[in-house]
């Protein structure tokens, strides 16, 4: 096969590039799903002990976009090809212009900026290919990680939820996000 340039490739930013799931991503599902605490602050809850099939069935049921899901699934690599994590676009509402986003970058990989620009590329293609309006996003109480790279997007909290979510035998408060379609392209803008 002819060597791909990405120069000119939407679905990369200055980290990261992201693709559709491949049946070979069984196996990074599956190891992440062992990461009990990072998926508790993806989902708010402990899932049961992983299994090999959970994982390929999860593969096949987002490989290559499927859009009867109701998400979009991506795999994130880093520039190198190296698998690094997880994005989707979900919760879309086309009357009123509303989304969510749901992300898990390895433990391997975290605080290296993988997640900031991957949200940058579904924000974009939400708000410039999609024309949705505004992203609702969501955090649990101290996921300072999350919060962080919200508010460097150009998010706003928009409220908490108080005592929503059941986890580690307490409630816990739901922070939410917002952020319209002008804001991000404001900022942009700026660089």
């Amino acid at each position: 096969m002819k060597k791909i340039n990405y120069d000119s490739y939407f679905w990369q930013d200055g980290l990261v590039r992201l693709r559709g799931i491949e049946e070979k991503d069984w196996e990074v599902h599956y190891y992440n799903r062992f990461d009990s605490e990072g998926r508790r602050l993806l989902n708010y809850k402990v899932e049961l002990p992983p299994t090999e099939k959970e994982a390929k069935d999860m593969v096949e049921n987002f490989k290559d976009f499927n859009y009867d899901s109701g998400r979009i699934m991506f795999t994130i690599e880093n520039l190198e090809g190296e698998i690094v994590g997880g994005i989707n676009l979900n919760s879309i509402d086309e009357r009123n212009g509303t989304f969510s986003i749901g992300m898990q970058i390895d433990r391997d990989h975290r605080g290296k900026g993988y997640g900031t620009d991957a949200m940058k590329i579904v924000l974009r293609y939400a708000f410039n290919e999609r024309r949705l309006n505004k992203y609702c996003g969501s955090v649990l109480e101290n996921n300072t990680a999350s919060e962080k790279m919200l508010k460097k997007l150009g998010c706003t909290q928009e409220g908490i939820r108080r005592q929503m979510v059941y986890t580690r035998g307490k409630f816990m408060d739901e922070i939410l996000f917002g952020l319209t379609s002008e804001e991000f392209g404001e900022r942009e803008k700026q660089g």
